[in-house]
């Protein structure tokens, strides 16, 4: 069972094989391969994961260390971003710390260590908003610019909304919403976008966030109460 996976340009992985002192059997990737890759880290659930440096500052890069660091299952494994040139090493996700069996016993009274991190809260998704955000049912779809688009919530003042199709922040968008008698059209303008790997069989998409220009709050009021989860 392979236990390092490494992922990178093909110009450059014979010089990151060397750089790298693999664990045990190793995988080898493409840099257009993150989601062979990642079925592959989901399967073997390998000890190291080596991304190159150019592709671990690239969008696909990025998504694909954010998708490992968030599963619990890949807690184990250590993500660490090599030059195949020179000697930049970075370890950006190292292996979950192992509990002791004293602290894991210890009494509700009892003071937790000193390093011990605070819980992390759940995301609020209305007291940092300038409008309520409402979470949709699932299935929901809308267009941006003719492309259609999974809504994950909305507002009076905008949404957000997952597409397979890139965006750029700032860029002027149509939004048209189908109805039963006839579709709704207004303008957005995208407030932030980012590229995501989704946990197979989904396919890669981007996660868009868009504000409202001219869009009519009343109806919208209807809609929201109508789509809401």
């Amino acid at each position: 069972m392979p236990s390092t996976v490494l992922i990178g340009a093909a110009e450059v992985m014979p010089a990151l094989l060397e750089r790298v002192e693999a664990v045990g059997e190793a995988l080898s990737f493409l840099d257009s391969e993150p989601l062979e890759a990642l079925k592959a880290i989901a399967a073997h659930r390998p000890r190291l994961i080596v991304l190159e440096r150019l592709f671990a500052a690239t969008p696909r890069g990025a998504a694909l260390i954010n998708r490992i660091k968030s599963d619990p299952s890949l807690t184990h494994v250590e993500v660490r971003v090599v030059s195949h040139t020179g000697d930049y090493v970075r370890t950006v996700s190292r292996p979950a710390p192992v509990v002791p069996a004293a602290a894991v016993a210890a009494g509700p009274g009892e003071a937790a260590a000193e390093d011990e991190e605070p819980a992390v809260r759940p995301l609020d998704w209305h007291g940092t908003r300038r409008a309520k955000r409402v979470r949709f049912r699932e299935g929901v779809e809308i267009q941006l610019d003719g492309n259609a688009a999974r809504v994950v919530d909305m507002s009076l003042i905008g949404a957000q909304a997952l597409c397979p199709r890139a965006f750029r922040p700032d860029q002027k968008v149509r939004i048209t919403i189908p109805g039963a008698e006839r579709a709704v059209r207004f303008r957005a303008s995208v407030a932030w976008a980012r590229f995501e790997l989704a946990r197979p069989p989904a396919l890669p998409h981007y996660r868009v966030g868009v504000e409202f220009v001219d869009a009519d709050p009343e109806w919208l009021e209807r809609y929201l109460e109508k789509n809401e989860a």
